[in-house]
């Protein structure tokens, strides 16, 4: 999903799921690590909460998969991402909001389809057995000096 230069604004997740504007949380600190003249000065670093169990249109079983797949992640039920690799508070805005919206799109995405079990081929059952065999006879071979 291509994100526009606006870091405000409803951050849309999916198709039918977009967070409102409302409910995104903004917190502003500075970046750790070596810095010019500004270090002291900016507050870059971005950090984007959400409480995504309480964001309005979620289905039923969409939020049980939220919070089974963020579980570990929520505090308090709120998810916080941060983003300090920029020196601009906007990309900061911005990667912040192009993480969160990834983090909950793969949460709510649908669970892959269970594993269809197959059986080994005949051919492959015995190559592995006349493979055996071979090591077998290497190993049987190596036995005496007589």
């Amino acid at each position: 999903m291509p994100m526009t230069d606006d870091a405000s604004g409803d951050l849309p997740v999916t198709g039918s799921v977009v967070v409102p504007a409302g409910a995104l949380s903004w917190r502003f600190s500075r970046s750790s690590g070596p810095g010019g003249q500004g270090v002291n000065t900016a507050d870059s670093r971005v950090e984007l909460s959400v409480a995504p169990l309480e964001l309005p249109g979620l289905s039923d079983p969409h939020r049980a998969r939220l919070a089974a797949r963020l579980g570990d992640r929520l505090v308090d039920g709120v998810l916080t991402i941060a983003a300090s690799e920029h020196r601009q508070q906007l990309r900061n805005r911005q990667a912040a909001r192009e993480r969160m919206a990834a983090v909950l799109r793969a949460a709510l995405a649908p669970p892959a389809p269970a594993r269809r079990r197959t059986r080994p081929t005949r051919g492959s059952q015995e190559r592995r057995i006349q493979a055996k065999k071979q090591r077998g006879q290497l190993k049987k071979q190596r036995g005496s000096w007589d």
